[in-house]
């Protein structure tokens, strides 16, 4: 079947080591979407606040794939089409025990778009938290009082590998666990996925999966990879995502994600285009 629809991941596939987009990829992609007719979806693990930007500099109309799945919806109109988040109550549970054990961890959670903590410091501060200053500083009870789209814990790595294993023990099965940047824990509902959230939006335009790919670096791409028509993996992907992978493509830093697409979905009319070709 002819592929109707690219999901791309954001750090370490779309966005080079500066986290920019090149003139060169964003080229190919425009490519893709007028040439080929195919629409083209983010799938991140980042919050919407701070995927607009680049949402925005490819002209993008489509849903966004957000917090590895745990939400997707539509920046245009502001419909969720998607969101599975962790109950309040475990969030609690979780947060509390992660504070018997270390009381300097970090706590913060995202709800929707919205940025919560009890504590900010400095010298823990995640890539989200440093590109969006805006959130919510108050005590804990006070917004862990709702559904959480995605529970943060930051703090030394021998602290975050301890509670890991507590939430493994005491709460198994009842919720997934992500690292990221070596010393944050990111806690969500037990079914987020990309995988799921891609299934989604292709059921939401009324695709299959063989109408669908999927680009990506990382262990939590692979779901996607595996479910879409063609999986590519990225250069700089790891051993997970390359083994789920139909093809692997060139790293991020050399326009690896834009020389896929142009390759295996704009063909012949991108000889004509200035941009990265395989």
């Amino acid at each position: 079947m002819k592929i109707r629809l690219v999901a791309v991941d954001l750090d370490g596939t779309l966005l080079n080591s500066a986290k920019e987009i090149t003139a060169g990829t964003a080229t190919i992609i425009r490519a893709a979407r007028e040439v080929a007719g195919v629409r083209v979806v983010l799938a991140t693990a980042r919050p919407p606040r701070t995927v607009l930007p680049f949402y925005s500099l490819l002209d993008l109309d489509t849903p966004m794939i957000n917090y590895n799945g745990a939400l997707v919806h539509e920046p245009h109109t502001g419909r969720i089409i998607l969101h599975r988040p962790m109950e309040a109550k475990l969030a609690r549970v979780i947060a509390s025990r992660a504070r018997e054990m270390f009381p300097d961890v970090l706590v913060s959670a995202e709800v929707l778009d919205n940025w919560y903590t009890d504590r900010v410091e400095d010298g823990w501060q995640s890539e989200t938290s440093r590109l969006s200053r805006s959130y919510t500083v108050a005590p804990m009870k006070q917004w862990l009082n709702q559904p959480i789209t995605r529970l943060h814990l930051l703090g030394r790595r021998q602290w975050l590998v301890d509670i890991r294993q507590m939430v493994k023990t005491e709460m198994p099965g009842q919720v997934a666990i992500a690292w990221s940047e070596s010393f944050m824990l990111q806690i969500m509902h037990p079914s987020v996925g990309k995988r799921a959230a891609l299934k989604a939006v292709a059921a939401e335009m009324g695709l299959q999966a063989a109408e669908v790919m999927a680009i990506g670096d990382n262990a939590n791409d692979a779901g996607m990879l595996q479910w879409a028509g063609i999986g590519v993996a990225m250069g700089n992907a790891s051993d997970l995502a390359r083994s789920v992978a139909d093809y692997v493509t060139d790293a991020n830093d050399a326009d690896g994600a834009a020389k896929a697409i142009a390759k295996l979905i704009v063909g012949p009319a991108s000889s004509d285009i200035e941009g990265p070709h395989l």
